[in-house]
């Protein structure tokens, strides 16, 4: 990657829409050569998708809980069956496995708290847990999705 495919994916991040008429005037190449860039970066992965963010409280989604989890069998089929469980609860955003205290860092999103404690049943009842701890997110004072590609080096 150089300067003009981190200007490209800095564009691309703020905006997947613009066109690529207007994507090569910013980043000073003509449409052929930035297109074949965009598809170079599709191809290789680096863009992964693009996608429409939308706002979770205009859809009635207005509640975010951050949960961590310690689970009790941590054997390779063990991780795997949670790692199963888990991914196929829709309002499960975010799923990392961790380093540290915890096994397992989830970002939630629902409705309300009614809705948080059917996920948590459901949660408890697929599998033995070792302990559940949740964090309601009171406010979103941040949120993005574009990396800051200066701070990587590039």
């Amino acid at each position: 990657m150089d300067a003009t495919d981190t200007k490209i994916l800095m564009l691309l991040q703020e905006n997947a829409a613009i066109s690529i008429a207007e994507l090569a005037q910013r980043v000073n190449l003509s449409q052929t050569p930035c297109w074949k860039r965009v598809q170079r970066l599709e191809a290789t992965g680096v863009i992964q998708k693009r996608v429409a963010l939308v706002d979770p409280d205009k859809i009635g989604l207005g509640l975010t809980v951050f949960t961590s989890i310690e689970i009790s069998d941590h054997s390779g089929q063990g991780l795997q069956h949670f790692a199963n469980i888990v991914l196929a609860m829709p309002e499960v955003m975010e799923f990392y496995r961790m380093a540290g205290d915890v096994d397992y860092m989830l970002r939630v999103v629902v409705p309300d708290m009614p809705a948080y404690d059917a996920f948590y049943k459901r949660l408890i009842d697929a599998i033995p847990l070792k302990n559940v701890t949740s964090r309601f997110a009171m406010q979103r004072v941040k949120f993005t999705t574009a990396y800051s590609l200066t701070a990587s080096g590039r």
